[in-house]
């Protein structure tokens, strides 16, 4: 890595921030490195350090809007590398990370010493996604693996979209704030690699028939 390499952490779990911190500050001693917990404050960070080299950014931060936020940001900062670090490890979202300009996708699962090389990689000008995202599989595995990555609690919300429900009625009947589920469907949007809830919607219904696994597998 270059002499005074600049890198913004924008990651909102404390412990896997530390835990990258102090995996970049060991393995690339030349760098100095600022953290943002939301969307907001790596914005800020962009403002006041306008030299930023490298963003290593979680898609799934909050004030995000998926792959809109990482075409934002490279819309706007064209000239700094982003590396997508996610938990959201499907080769579809992988691929559309880099669709959307990422200069690597890195799965939060890769071990240290992967981590290390795939962010030399990048640094050098190369583009690094795991080797697995490269494999094509058929698409009703990729839906099917798709779906199989939403929580009990996001399966509930995306059946009631399916019923045509809002916003807010899914919140009165689950007893949960407005924003909390504005929040829920934009990441059940991110995991199933759709736009608004028309294709949510449609993904869904392509896999009817495991509707009443997830209703009898729901705690």
């Amino acid at each position: 890595m270059t002499t005074h390499t600049k890198i913004i952490i924008a990651d909102d779990h404390p412990l896997f921030r530390q835990a990258l911190s102090l995996m970049l500050t060991s393995s690339f001693t030349d760098s100095s490195l600022l953290e943002a917990q939301t969307i907001a404050e790596l914005e800020q960070a962009l403002i006041d350090t306008p030299d930023i080299d490298l963003i290593l950014l979680d898609l799934d931060i909050p004030g995000a809007e998926g792959f809109n936020t990482l075409n934002n940001i490279r819309l706007k900062y064209p000239h700094i590398a982003v590396v997508v670090i996610s938990g959201f490890e499907e080769s579809e979202t992988i691929n559309k990370a880099i669709e959307f300009g990422a200069a690597g996708f890195i799965p939060k699962s890769t071990p240290v010493n992967d981590m290390v090389a795939a962010l030399n990689s990048i640094i050098n000008g190369e583009l690094w996604v795991p080797a697995y995202a490269l494999k094509q599989g058929s698409q009703q595995d990729k839906e099917e693996s798709k779906i199989s990555t939403l929580t009990n609690q996001q399966r509930k919300i995306l059946f009631m979209l399916a019923d045509g429900l809002l916003n807010k009625q899914i919140a009165y009947d689950l007893n949960l704030s407005e924003s909390t589920i504005k929040s829920h469907v934009s990441t059940i949007f991110l995991k199933l690699g759709v736009k608004n809830r028309t294709q949510a919607v449609i993904l869904l219904n392509h896999h009817k028939h495991e509707h009443d696994f997830f209703t009898h597998n729901t705690p």
